[in-house]
């Protein structure tokens, strides 16, 4: 389920309802906030639409029961694609999207739609393909299938080619409120502490995959760097080096990839939000 992003999806919507809808979407923001997701639900809805019955254009709503939306659920769906990083004959994931990825497309470009007049293609995510992929999907964009729909995910659109970014109406994801990222984290995590589920909801910044992607244990590690953000510096050192030895422990791996994580957003914050002396001993 899509939490927030409502005016990003009101637009996307007003332009399909409108009868001419831009052929190319760059769904832009920062990490983790659910461009992905929006992408999709957005895909879901445009293709329900149009094969019927009939789906509301007010709203994204489409029933799980609706035969698109088990045709996509099952990956199935004729007149869908994702375009994403591919797995090599080790089975180790690529580390970028290659021209042979995007030359894939041409089987459902080169036939009409089965099930309505519209086809979807979700770029996840355009940061990702290599200079060759990037060029052979701005010939796609240039002259675009008849019916196609391309919903383009990036986070860095500034470092994506100027002719990619001009063929595309450009849509902003913002960081989603502290209610919507909490509705996520509950959704996905039910039966969290109160302490723990506010931690992961602070420590998201508006970013429910990062929410997600953080470990148990938040809340303490964010104790800990509060006091280690006031303590003089014996106090500090002495916290410190517990807070080493705890995740210095091989059973400690997960909250130690949960530290990494955590600790530079929150310099960055106490760079941002702490001045003078407070900041200087937040930072060090």
């Amino acid at each position: 389920m899509l939490a927030g992003h409502a005016e990003a999806g009101a637009a996307f919507r007003a332009a399909v309802v409108s009868g001419t809808p831009h052929h190319a979407w760059l769904l832009a923001g920062p990490p983790g906030i659910g461009k992905a997701l929006f992408a999709d639900t957005a895909a879901r809805w445009l293709l329900a639409r149009a094969a019927g019955p009939v789906v509301g254009d007010d709203a994204f709503d489409v029933h799980p029961d609706h035969p698109i939306a088990h045709l996509l659920a099952a990956g199935s769906h004729p007149d869908f694609r994702r375009l994403v990083r591919t797995v090599d004959d080790k089975g180790k994931l690529r580390s970028v999207i290659r021209v042979d990825e995007v030359r894939a497309l041409r089987d459902i470009f080169q036939r009409t739609p089965f099930m309505s007049a519209a086809r979807v293609v979700i770029v996840d995510s355009a940061d990702e393909m290599n200079l060759n992929a990037a060029n052979a999907l701005l010939k796609n964009l240039e002259e675009p299938p008849p019916g196609t729909i391309f919903l383009v995910i990036s986070h860095s659109p500034g470092r994506l080619l100027p002719t990619i970014r001009s063929r595309c109406r450009v849509l902003r994801l913002r960081p989603l409120s502290d209610a919507d990222v909490g509705a996520v984290v509950d959704a996905a995590r039910p039966g969290l502490a109160a302490a723990e589920r506010d931690a992961l909801v602070a420590a998201a910044g508006g970013a429910p995959g990062r929410a997600l992607r953080l470990d148990a244990g938040v809340a303490e590690l964010t104790a800990h760097l509060d006091a280690l953000a006031v303590a003089g510096r014996a106090e500090a050192t002495a916290r410190a080096l517990t807070l080493a030895r705890g995740l210095a422990l091989k059973a400690a791996l997960p909250r130690y990839t949960t530290f990494l994580d955590l600790a530079p957003a929150y310099l960055a914050n106490a760079a941002k939000t702490r001045a003078g002396p407070r900041g200087a001993r937040a930072v060090m």
